[in-house]
């Protein structure tokens, strides 16, 4: 039996993870769930699950849940440390670490720190801080699983084969929901139009990030530290049926990929049992009725964003973690309606080219350059 701790357990990988579990029940149990304002969805998952540690954002919806639960509630905490609490759990055995953004940094360090397994969900804490991370696993001697369907498909190519023969690694983009979008129209998409992805279902950041390719940048920045391999050896192809999750080639040529149907359970599972698979009810691959799969070169012209990622690695220390941070303020920026969707770029680079980088030497500084680099573009913005 695999004791978990989840942490972002209300939002779309949390419920997702939690549905792999409830058909799983011989091998998993939840022991820890972390979640923020969400407290309905937070109380039945606590009925289903009967966590030992639950946190929430703050103090009021502490005492609502508290309410909604009764004399049954488990240990309730909020705010940063009740995710770092349920992070370290001490039963615990596994940490999904699924809390989005760069929030979810200091409690995924703290699983590390913990010495537990980490599923990674929240690609934030390599690209606010890989390096870092990646060094304490190791020491630790900790794995650091990915979630990200792209870094399972790699992962899972990986498996069995010598790291040292590899020549590139290839993370496929499903293109968004403006790949076909007419060019001089871009600066005009509103955000109802860059929030219809045509094959996920994603909180409303990520799918933003997908429309300008900003994902598929942090992609390469999380993909560098997680596979230990050069950025100028990761690159981006664009696969619109999204069934291609990414690939692998080797210094002989071929090319290993991992081909699946656009469901989260699949990665999440292989993490949650590794090196197990367990059976899944998703609906089989059926390639001939797919019919074609189709790959293309991204267009830097037309979506620039993911070349800033590549830009930041280059400059290196919290560089990545400046542009993290000004991609979340831009993109909030454009959800609310102050800024056109064009813009997201553009103050992304201008944030990245004013920073001077500086040597990474603990979290505090990844979150604080991440911070800075939001508070920048959101004052760009006006």
């Amino acid at each position: 039996m695999k004791r978990l701790s989840i942490l972002g357990s209300t939002g779309s990988i949390g419920v997702q993870a939690l549905d792999v579990v409830s058909r799983s029940p011989e091998r998993f149990s939840v022991v820890g769930l972390a979640a923020g304002r969400n407290v309905e969805r937070l109380a039945g998952q606590v009925r289903t699950f009967r966590p030992l540690l639950v946190s929430v954002a703050d103090e009021a919806a502490a005492t609502d849940l508290r309410a909604r639960l009764g004399p049954d509630a488990p240990e309730i905490r909020h705010g940063e440390a009740g995710a770092v609490a349920v992070a370290a759990l001490a039963e615990a055995d596994f940490v999904l670490a699924a809390i989005s953004g760069g929030a979810g940094l200091r409690s995924t360090a703290a699983a590390v720190e913990a010495g537990k397994p980490v599923g990674l969900a929240n690609k934030e804490s390599l690209v606010l801080a890989g390096e870092l991370v990646m060094r304490r696993a190791a020491e630790r001697n900790v794995a650091i699983l990915p979630v990200d369907s792209e870094h399972s498909a790699i992962f899972q190519s990986l498996a069995g084969h010598n790291r040292s023969e590899v020549r590139r690694l290839i993370l496929t983009a499903s293109g968004g929901p403006l790949r076909k979008h007419p060019a001089d129209l871009l600066p005009t998409v509103t955000p109802a139009e860059a929030l219809r992805h045509p094959n996920w279902s994603m909180g409303a950041k990520i799918t933003i990030d997908s429309a300008t390719l900003m994902n598929k940048g942090l992609e390469v920045i999380e993909a560098r530290w997680l596979f230990d391999v050069p950025p100028g050896r990761i690159d981006i192809l664009v696969h619109p049926e999204s069934i291609v999750h990414s690939m692998v080639e080797y210094v002989d040529g071929q090319v290993l990929a991992q081909l699946g149907v656009s469901d989260m359970r699949g990665p999440i599972s292989y993490a949650l049992a590794h090196p197990d698979r367990i059976a899944l009810d998703l609906p089989p691959l059926d390639l001939a009725k797919v019919g074609r799969l189709t790959f293309e070169p991204p267009d830097p012209a037309r979506f620039p964003a993911f070349t800033l990622a590549y830009r930041a690695l280059e400059m290196g220390g919290t560089a990545p973690a400046v542009l993290s941070g000004a991609d979340e303020g831009v993109v909030e920026a454009f959800l609310a309606g102050r800024c056109a969707f064009d813009a997201i770029a553009r103050v992304c680079a201008q944030v990245l080219d004013a920073h001077r980088p500086e040597r990474l030497e603990s979290v505090d500084q990844a979150i604080a350059a991440s911070d800075r680099g939001r508070s920048e573009a959101l004052r760009l913005v006006g």
